[in-house]
């Protein structure tokens, strides 16, 4: 039977990497799928940290996700799978149509994640899936916070200083280094302390953009 499997983890926890290895693995047995993500760090495609990059659906707030999948089942006779990278960022809307892909189209879908947002909060998508979700799967490579204890919460900067408010959706911009991104454990994320010698560490760098969704 075909399910909804969430696969979650933190920033650098390789869920991007394993969204395309699934792809991957699946096409070339034949199968009929589709690859879609959202504010990845390259327009219209799910990439990897480690260089690796495949096309991909960008998801935006008012595509829906089991039309799209229903109309590309017609051109091609069936759809047997639906990879989602990003899908934290998705609307709730959009992952019950996830979750009608599976249903009523018998097609497998694999979304992946992160679980909270920089405030510490989840994000509405991620919420949703966990509620509707088959599988619910710690992705189970890793991240260490500076301590060396693992990361768990995604740390936002402004020039170095931890915050907790501003826009929740953003992209990469490598020319943009006031903003950046920090890999913390709970107790270092909720004191806001980066360690000693944080400013010397490299970060993730991102650019804030509206794109039109409410701001958690």
């Amino acid at each position: 039977m075909a399910s909804l499997r969430f696969s979650f983890g933190t920033m650098g926890s390789g869920k991007s990497t394993l969204a395309l290895q699934i792809h991957h693995n699946l096409s070339q047995r034949g199968l009929q799928g589709i690859l879609c993500s959202q504010l990845d760090r390259t327009d219209g495609k799910v990439s990897s940290a480690l260089g690796v990059s495949a096309d991909a659906i960008e998801v935006g707030p008012r595509l829906d996700l089991f039309e799209m999948a229903l109309a590309i089942a017609s051109r091609r006779g069936r759809v047997d799978y639906v990879v989602c990278d990003e899908a934290q960022f998705y609307l709730p809307a959009q992952i019950e149509q996830l979750a009608r892909i599976v249903d009523d189209l018998g097609a497998d879908v694999f979304a992946f994640g992160l679980l909270t947002t920089f405030q510490g909060e989840l994000f509405d998508g991620t919420r949703r899936l966990l509620e509707l979700a088959d599988e619910r799967v710690e992705v189970q490579v890793e991240a260490r916070c500076w301590c060396g204890e693992r990361a768990t919460h995604n740390a936002r900067l402004h020039n170095g200083v931890q915050v907790y408010d501003g826009r929740l959706f953003v992209v990469d911009d490598p020319d943009d280094q006031s903003v950046t991104y920090e890999l913390r454990c709970r107790r270092h994320w909720m004191t806001g302390d980066g360690g000693p010698g944080s400013a010397d560490r490299p970060e993730v760098r991102v650019q804030e953009v509206d794109i039109g969704h409410p701001v958690a």
